[in-house]
């Protein structure tokens, strides 16, 4: 199955997507260069027709740990067996590109009756001082508890959020910066009372002073929050 697998990714890889990916996507080895759609449609079929015998052996080549991580989204499976798969996976994660095909995958997160449990499983991750374990604890935090229910406790996680490598405070202040956006007078104490490392708070507030959804005014109050 494996070798299957591996040989169907070669065929749709594409020389010209890997030389511009690669220089996009550091930690991305052996990269082939196949176009995300495709690679979650093909996710999406073998999750169909061969369940978790598609995660099987070792992988080689950067996309067959994306489509790794797309299937156990995909699966047909309870929520336990799918938090073992997940936990299992965490550690493959040595990129943001991996890291952030595979969040929005796990759409089962999305239903009210898994969010509590979701919650208390990414817990141990959001507060990791592993770049990639924070940054999948981070960008769940972002795709699926931006919402009425949880934004008091998204908003103290968003603290808790160990921001001293780059990929885990980027996502950090996009996380920040979301709930601003969704959120604002929640959100903006967070800014004014500098409760973010001095880095993730100032790459939360140029995100927002690019966004076309706030007016100058909006943005001129957040720049005021900027520290040098």
């Amino acid at each position: 199955m494996k070798d299957y697998i591996r040989n169907e990714l070669l065929t749709m890889g594409e020389s010209s997507l890997r030389e511009f990916s690669s220089s996009l996507i550091p930690g991305a080895k052996n990269m082939i260069g196949v176009r995300l759609p495709r690679l979650r449609e093909y996710a999406k079929r073998l999750a169909a027709s061969e369940g978790e015998k598609a995660l099987e052996g070792d992988d080689i080549y950067y996309e067959e740990t994306m489509l790794r991580g797309m299937v156990i989204g995909y699966l047909k499976t309870d929520i336990e067996r799918r938090f073992e798969l997940i936990r299992s996976f965490i550690p493959m994660i040595n990129n943001w590109a991996v890291c952030d095909s595979f969040c929005p995958t796990l759409r089962f997160a999305k239903q009210k009756k898994n969010q509590a449990l979701v919650w208390d499983f990414i817990q141990p991750y959001i507060n990791s001082d592993k770049e990639f374990y924070a940054r999948f604890g981070t960008v769940m935090l972002l795709d699926y508890f931006v919402n009425e229910e949880y934004i008091d406790r998204t908003l103290g996680a968003l603290l808790c959020i160990n921001t001293d490598a780059y990929y885990s405070s980027m996502a950090a202040a996009w996380l920040a910066a979301e709930c601003y956006l969704k959120f604002p007078e929640k959100t903006l104490p967070v800014f004014r009372e500098k409760r973010l490392s001095r880095q993730t708070g100032n790459r939360a507030i140029r995100k927002l002073c690019d966004s076309l959804r706030l007016d100058k005014a909006e943005k001129d109050e957040l720049k005021a929050f900027l520290r040098k």
